[in-house]
């Protein structure tokens, strides 16, 4: 079956980008860890900023990375099996993950902090300097 492109009007032209980090975005649904996205208010030193929270807990700081890989915001974890335990019951599996986040242009990442399991990682959209240009009119006579 093909797929009939959402973009596909002859009035939207140039918009292929966008098609594609929107199959990125319905590509990475998968549900773990779970996540909360916040909006921070502008203060004295920073502008408004994003704050993406994930619940992680049982991994280490060496268990994690964060990235931005092509405009998209990339978190993996890894945990190895301990084979020296024995376990009598195991609710609590040693998984990976990876969560994906499609960034705008111009976002930036300004840092991430791990405390009592949760990973926080702020993202701020620099103020952009206000451009005034002016055109020159030619007279065509």
């Amino acid at each position: 079956m093909s797929r009939v492109p959402s973009l596909s009007s002859p009035f939207l032209l140039g918009f292929d980008e966008i098609e594609r980090v929107l199959d990125r975005v319905t590509k990475a649904a998968d549900g773990y860890p779970p996540y909360n996205i916040e909006r921070l208010p502008r203060d004295e030193q920073d502008p408004e900023r994003l704050r993406i929270t994930l619940a992680v807990a049982g991994f280490t700081r060496e268990q994690l990375d964060v990235s931005v890989e092509e405009n998209q915001l990339v978190i993996r974890g890894r945990q190895q099996d301990d084979k020296t335990r024995e376990y009598l019951h195991r609710g609590i599996a040693a998984r990976q993950f990876q969560r994906t986040f499609v960034l705008a242009d111009g976002i930036e990442v300004k840092g991430a902090d791990l405390k009592n399991g949760l990973l926080s990682i702020d993202l701020a959209r620099p103020e952009p300097a206000r451009v005034v240009k002016t055109v020159a009119i030619r007279n065509h006579e």
